[in-house]
């Protein structure tokens, strides 16, 4: 009898929640339009506004401050193409080099469209936005700065960004901080008052929620020019018919994974250290990428010297195990990692790395059948490299 797959792709996404499952299907067979008056409506609007009020409180921020959106990508549109247009005549954008493309393709699309100069912050060779490296391109031309943005932690090397330091020094200036905490929201402590930072997007799909809604936590104050228009929901910048079953799965799931973030961190940092150790006993000359220390507890970066990252994938999953060679958003693009190549990686081997990322539902099992199957994988991978 074949053995289950093992899933070690937690970062691209997260099977749902039991309680987020529960409170959406509780939500789909109902009626109403969360924008009228009638009691259908009003009922809707209730499990909404309730929905705010549990990830407002789970994340440290005030009801009003949630800004609820279709995932992080669109999160991360609204707060770089509204917080540029709001601050015009500002030009300059300030984003690391390693930021994950809901990101970075918005800040090129504002430098090819709109007039945006964006410079992209370097990194070192973990992964890391120094603070000196920030307040170096700042104080080039403070004046003219129209945002910063530098994520929370790493999508694919797993790196965790100095974020309270580097939120600190854009408001130093008075500079909008945003972060894409994505990653961050179930592995790591994110309190919205604490970070210091504007803005911050959040997604549902990453922590057992459903797929399909997110948010950008928005500081009171901070007016986005809106990237859609329409019926004015949602503080008047993101317009749309909002999602009330969706929206109560994510609010379950953000309580959920807040709740038992220091105890999942704790299984989770465990269990990839044990999958790190024996990873690198089966493939002795294996690199690990990111920081050692300052890592998400979920995420094991690795280059496998030889090997095309896509054929090394493709074997294992013939094998059960599922993984990735970085973000889902760009998996089957032959190139080689934009963040690894920020970290001072060369192409080949940016082009031969993996990905494994755990979760809620990630046993020892997971971690025994890649070390399992990992072997005669990657042998098989660098045969057909020289072939």
């Amino acid at each position: 009898m074949s053995r289950p797959s093992a899933y070690l792709d937690h970062a691209a996404t997260t099977p749902m929640l039991p309680e987020a499952i529960e409170a959406m299907t509780e939500q789909l067979g109902q009626v109403g339009n969360a924008s009228s008056l009638h009691a259908a409506g009003r009922r809707a609007r209730r499990v909404v506004e309730e929905s705010r009020e549990s990830i407002a409180d789970a994340l440290g921020a005030r009801p009003s401050e949630v800004v609820f959106t279709s995932g992080g990508t669109e999160a991360d549109n609204l707060a770089l193409k509204g917080l540029y247009w709001a601050r015009a005549p500002r030009r300059r954008v300030l984003v690391s080099s390693v930021e994950h493309h809901g990101v970075l393709d918005p800040a090129h699309w504002l430098a090819d469209t709109q007039g945006a100069q964006v410079e992209l912050l370097p990194v070192d060779e973990l992964g890391r936005v120094r603070p000196d490296a920030l307040r170096a391109a700042i104080d080039r031309d403070p004046g003219d700065v129209a945002l910063v943005s530098v994520m929370w932690a790493n999508n694919e090397v797993g790196t965790v960004q100095p974020v309270h330091v580097l939120a600190a020094v854009a408001r130093d200036h008075g500079i909008p901080f945003h972060t894409d905490a994505v990653q961050a929201v179930g592995q790591l402590p994110v309190s919205f008052a604490a970070s210091g930072a504007d803005a911050v997007t959040v997604s549902g799909h990453k922590i057992g929620g459903p797929v399909g809604v997110g948010a950008l936590l928005l500081a009171r104050g901070l007016t986005p020019v809106p990237v859609q228009h329409g019926g004015g929901q949602e503080r008047d910048v993101r317009s749309g018919t909002l999602d009330a079953p969706a929206i109560a799965g994510f609010a379950a799931a953000v309580r959920i994974a807040v709740k038992e973030q220091e105890s999942q961190r704790l299984r989770l940092a465990e269990l990839r250290d044990d999958l790190i150790r024996r990873v690198r006993e089966a493939v002795p000359d294996v690199v690990l990428n990111g920081d050692p220390d300052e890592r998400l507890p979920g995420n094991a970066h690795f280059s496998f010297p030889g090997c095309e990252g896509d054929a090394l994938l493709m074997l294992l999953d013939a094998k059960g195990v599922e993984c990735s060679t970085g973000s889902a958003c760009s998996a089957g693009v032959a190139q080689p990692s934009h963040v690894l190549l920020a970290m001072g990686a060369d192409a080949v081997s940016a082009r031969g790395s993996l990905r494994f990322s755990l979760g809620h539902t990630s046993t020892r099992d997971d971690v025994d059948r890649l070390v399992e199957v990992l072997p005669a994988a990657v042998e098989r991978a660098r045969r057909a490299g020289l072939g």
